[in-house]
């Protein structure tokens, strides 16, 4: 079993002297808010479709939508607050510049203009806010809205509703970023020529997982995928004529849609996820499969650790379905969500994240998800080492101009 050490890195015991020394000089505090702070990687967002080759020349500049990173959500009923808080996330840790796309229904918009209007000035300039309503193009509206969640479905509308995006994360509103989404963009670049989208697995174990036990219908690889995060060429996907259990000819995005749902609505369980299973089902070769660590659910410890990726490197993405933030059966999960929920801006990150969050994991111990703490601990403390040292770098190099 391991044991929750509490105290603090090593990383700020290594620049202890510099940070006492900085605050005194300036009577700043390098882990929150500065003049003198900066983020790391400030650098435009590449265009996926511009990667260079060897020999080519360098693209011109893209259009200023395709230098931040897109992030999708849709959020209908009682999801405003945990909409929020995932956004908080990305924007505290992300370095490049985001571009939210928040499909709510109509009622919840003004809500989400008012909060996010409160962040601080050195948090709105981070990123830039879209809203749409809850639309469908095909089939019938009512029954999409409800199918599993409601207007869980909108997701599959993406490709068609966003146009003039390239590419795409999508995330469900229970999602908690621990790393900058710079980190999972990056996959964009390990996609071969046929994929198209990037998915986890839905368990890791064949023999006790979901679909491969109780599914009637197709579904990707031995275990299928979950959509609680996913990545998205949206230009790729516009583009592909998909394999199908309809007609022997391909058929386009929206073409496919809705007379799949008629096929296999008696059958399916997880609505919108289950499509798109079936889709990837018939065309694996457009799916990237990311590892667990960036889709980490209560699945993977509730019954034993089982995602070896975050034992290794940590929880990327943290994803609490179940209900999980907002009851008690799981409290590691509800202790992630609550510290970054009342961490304040430009408050210390160490003081008033890292450590309130060891100290809650004291109290989880008694779950098997509490005893591996450092699973859900080391990717914040390594991208909390990024920011400060970034932070010490730029007041050093600012000390020196004067």
């Amino acid at each position: 079993m391991s044991t929750l050490r509490v105290g603090i890195p090593n990383y700020l015991k290594l620049f202890q002297g510099t940070l006492i020394n900085a605050n005194m000089d300036r009577g700043q505090n390098l882990m929150g808010q500065n003049k003198y702070s900066m983020t790391a990687n400030t650098g435009e967002q590449e265009d996926p479709r511009a990667y260079k080759k060897p020999g080519e020349q360098k693209h011109p500049k893209e259009p200023s939508s395709l230098q931040c990173m897109h992030l999708a959500v849709v959020a209908c009923g009682d999801r405003l607050e945990e909409t929020l808080i995932m956004l908080k996330s990305a924007v505290l840790f992300s370095n490049r510049r985001l571009c939210f796309h928040i499909f709510a229904e109509d009622s919840l918009k003004p809500e989400f203009e008012k909060k996010l209007k409160e962040w601080p000035s050195s948090y709105t300039k981070k990123f830039e806010s879209n809203f749409y309503p809850i639309t469908f193009s095909v089939g019938n509206a009512q029954e999409w809205k409800k199918l599993f969640k409601p207007c869980a479905a909108q997701r599959l509308f993406l490709p068609v509703i966003l146009k003039d995006v390239d590419s795409l994360l999508y995330v469900d509103t229970d999602v908690l970023f621990l790393r900058p989404i710079d980190d999972i963009w990056h996959f964009l670049r390990e996609f071969n020529s046929t994929q198209l989208a990037a998915m986890a697995p839905e368990h890791e174990i064949p023999k006790i997982g979901w679909y491969s036990r109780f599914a009637r219908h197709p579904y990707y690889g031995t275990t299928g995928v979950n959509s609680g995060v996913m990545l998205m060429n949206l230009t790729r996907i516009r583009s592909t004529q998909f394999k199908n259990s309809l007609i022997p000819g391909g058929l386009t995005w929206e073409e496919m849609l809705y007379p799949l749902y008629q096929k296999y609505k008696n059958y399916i369980t997880w609505g919108d996820q289950d499509l798109l299973n079936i889709i990837f089902s018939f065309n694996p070769e457009c799916l990237y499969v990311f590892p667990c660590q960036w889709n980490y659910r209560p699945d993977h410890c509730m019954y034993g650790s089982n995602c070896r990726g975050a034992e290794e490197e940590g929880v990327s993405i943290l994803h609490g379905n179940r209900g999980v933030y907002h009851d008690d059966k799981q409290p590691t999960f509800k202790a992630l969500y609550e510290v970054i929920r009342d961490f304040p801006f430009e408050d210390n990150l160490f003081q008033s994240l890292y450590y309130p969050l060891q100290s809650k994991f004291l109290d989880t111990v008694h779950t098997l998800c509490g005893r591996i703490p450092q699973v859900f601990l080391k990717q914040i403390e390594k991208t909390m080492k990024k920011v400060y040292e970034n932070r010490v770098i730029v007041y050093l190099g600012a000390n020196h101009r004067y």
